[in-house]
């Protein structure tokens, strides 16, 4: 019974927990074998065949994640019984799914940020080949918040810079912009809440966050006079992974003047794939996966779904990613289909 229990667990909450398993027909009697020697009865072969068959692993990210929430919902709005079943997979953070992507058995599928190619170029020369993108889902803007006495950028050399908790966008995408910037800032990873705090205290000169505008903390908070975002004008140094930006007055009303805006920059947030050859079932599988997610589009972009959904372009690019070949193909058929047939 306990070799079952086990299966029975994996089968139920494999889209909960970050697993290695392959997804093959002897995925479940390899994880209880010499417990239970009849374990591999429990379906029929042909039965476990079609499980795996059609079984696309989405490495989402951290559990209060907005990636773990958007893969979730993919994965619900995709099933089709044992024709499709997505599995959702708790990460260490949407900037290490790549590794998953490229090494963990049984991931066909991940959410991304753009800029985690960049740390892959050195021990995976060719990993824009091996990776494609299926779908630009979000962009994830630059928020650089200072204390009143910073100007400007170079301010920051040497003062205290929080970049939030190791795992997130901020703590990875930070950090490599800063670089880019030339700016030597002392580096914190500390929660947020903590970091704004120890800003009003004067304790901490700026707070780095990379996430989908507006953000709570500066729509709610209070803030002195002085305190504002940072403007990081967008460039060639900038071309290969990010997209221009702006925040907004509408968007931060306290703290942006009405009719002003600060130029930034922003992460894509991309749902990418393995670049499997044409000719095998983990293509197969992935290309099913794209058909049945942009067939059924509008389905994520009704209420009861993340807001985000609504504002995405299926046709929308990934700076530095070749788009999967499936993906490319369903646009090009939706291109020729005949207008009143849509």
């Amino acid at each position: 019974m306990k070799g079952i229990s086990r299966l029975r667990a994996l089968l139920l909450f494999g889209g909960l927990v970050s697993v290695s398993l392959p997804f093959s027909t002897d995925a479940g009697a390899q994880g209880v074998r010499g417990q239970n020697p009849d374990v591999r009865r429990i379906l029929p072969q042909t039965e476990k065949e079609k499980m795996n068959a059609w079984t696309v692993g989405l490495a989402g990210g951290l559990l209060e994640g907005a990636p773990l929430r958007l893969a979730a919902e993919m994965a619900r709005v995709v099933d089709d019984g044992p024709n499709l079943h997505v599995l959702p997979i708790v990460t260490r953070g949407a900037t290490e799914n790549l590794n998953s992507l490229l090494y963990l058995r049984g991931v066909d599928t991940a959410i991304i940020n753009s800029d985690a190619l960049e740390e892959y170029k050195v021990q995976v020369p060719d990993i824009l080949r091996r990776t494609n993108y299926l779908l630009n889902l979000f962009p994830s803007e630059l928020h650089i918040f200072v204390r009143p006495e910073i100007e400007k950028l170079q301010d920051l050399a040497g003062k205290k810079v929080n970049f939030n908790t190791q795992g997130t966008a901020a703590a990875y995408s930070g950090p490599l912009i800063f670089s880019r910037l030339g700016i030597d800032a002392e580096k914190t990873f500390i929660p947020h809440q903590v970091a704004l705090e120890q800003m009003r205290k004067g304790e901490m000169s700026a707070v780095v966050f990379i996430t989908s505008k507006p953000v709570d903390a500066f729509v709610k908070g209070r803030w002195e006079p002085g305190f504002k975002f940072l403007a990081v004008p967008y460039d060639s140094k900038f071309e290969d992974y990010y997209l221009p930006a702006v925040l907004e007055a509408a968007e931060y009303p306290a703290l942006i003047k009405q009719g002003e805006r600060v130029p930034t920059i922003a992460v894509p947030t991309a749902l990418v794939a393995f670049n499997w050859p044409k000719n095998t079932n983990r293509y197969q599988r992935v290309a099913r996966f794209v058909d049945t997610l942009f067939s059924r589009i509008d389905r994520l972009q009704a209420p009861g779904f993340d807001p985000k959904w609504k504002s995405i372009n299926l046709a929308a690019a990934v700076p530095g990613l070749d788009r999967f070949a499936a993906a490319q193909e369903w646009l090009d058929r939706e291109a020729r289909a005949p207008r009143a047939s849509r």
